[in-house]
């Protein structure tokens, strides 16, 4: 029996070009009272074991590894 990946190593079998959400952790040191955590949505570019490039609305954004606090595949985006 095979154990499900845990959610977050799961962004280690993402595919290019797969439509994911990541929750990490931000790295512009928020202020006291603001959100530790934000999401990025997008296109995968990249996987490696240091972390993952997510083409989205804002450009290209590098999640490192240790900051990814979840991870899964969405949808695709709906038709305009």
């Amino acid at each position: 029996m095979t154990t499900p990946p845990r959610p977050t190593s799961r962004w280690r079998t993402f595919t290019v070009g797969q439509r994911v959400v990541v929750r990490r952790r931000r790295d512009d040191n928020p202020a006291p009272g603001e959100p530790q955590l934000t999401d990025v949505l997008g296109e995968v570019l990249e996987v490696s074991d240091d972390g993952l490039r997510i083409a989205g609305r804002r450009g290209h954004t590098w999640v490192p590894a240790p900051d990814v606090v979840f991870a899964r595949a969405v949808p695709p985006a709906p038709r305009r």
